[in-house]
């Protein structure tokens, strides 16, 4: 039995249940893009986690350990925040494959000064890819992705009962391996301004070997940041496909976890 009680009599049992459920959702929603940005209030989060604990409970017959103040209690807490950590963790790496190709195409843009303090991760990133993290949030959430994520999560109390199963050495390897698919995602996504902007600096530099006098820095950056921008524009519809890939990429990667 669990010694501390918030005296609530008949339904003490079902608050210690909530507040079990929750550790994982709530876990979840800390590690996942978006829920866990900063202009989003704690409260918000733990409102949203209650009230999906509150739908867990009801549906799921998730029991409470028995000594959950206990040693073993505490080893099964915390391997409720593994869970909902690596479920927001496969979200945070896709989200995180355009900010690298953001970093690419800005170095090569010359605008790789350019950063701001990003509202999801609280970072600083280039304000490129704050365009890109904006756009990716928009076709992540315009194709319901947030709501089958958070479908995945409700579903990991069923692959994973709570006291009775841990992730495995397998699954753990996998978000791992998934990370590398990102870096490639991330070259995908930057290969074609890039190579738009090689061009324009192998230009820059014949013109300057053949006319000496020329500055190349008051040439070869303006010319740059214009080519840069435009074949962004070119790529826009391009941008579109990856991303809503890479939304299913993180879904898929996310279910695979549930399978054991």
């Amino acid at each position: 039995m669990n010694t501390l009680t918030f005296g609530f009599g008949a339904i003490e049992a079902d608050l210690w249940r909530l507040l079990f459920v929750m550790t994982r959702i709530g876990a979840a929603l800390l590690a996942a893009p978006f829920f866990s940005a900063g202009a989003v209030p704690v409260q918000l989060r733990v409102a949203i986690a209650g009230a999906i604990g509150v739908l867990v409970i009801a549906w799921l017959p998730v029991q409470v350990p028995p000594a959950l103040l206990s040693a073993s209690g505490i080893l099964i807490l915390l391997s409720e925040v593994l869970i909902g950590l690596t479920l927001g963790f496969v979200l945070q790496l896709t989200f995180a494959a355009p900010i690298l190709a953001a970093e690419q195409i800005g170095g090569a843009m010359g605008m790789s000064i350019a950063t701001a303090s990003d509202p999801v991760s609280g970072a600083h990133s280039p304000a490129l890819g704050q365009y890109f993290t904006v756009l990716l949030t928009v076709v992540f959430l315009g194709l319901g992705g947030h709501l089958t994520w958070l479908k995945l999560v409700i579903e990991s109390f069923t692959a994973f009962p709570p006291g009775a199963a841990w992730l495995s050495a397998e699954q753990l390897q996998s978000v791992a391996l998934f990370g590398s698919d990102m870096f490639i995602a991330a070259v995908a996504i930057a290969l074609p301004v890039t190579l738009v902007l090689l061009l324009v600096q192998m230009v820059a530099g014949v013109l300057s070997r053949s006319a000496p006098s020329l500055n190349l820095f008051s040439l070869g950056l303006p010319a740059g940041v214009l080519a840069g921008i435009a074949a962004l524009i070119a790529a826009a519809p391009l941008l579109a496909d990856q991303f809503a890939d890479l939304s299913a990429q993180g879904i898929e990667q996310a279910a695979s976890l549930l399978m054991r």
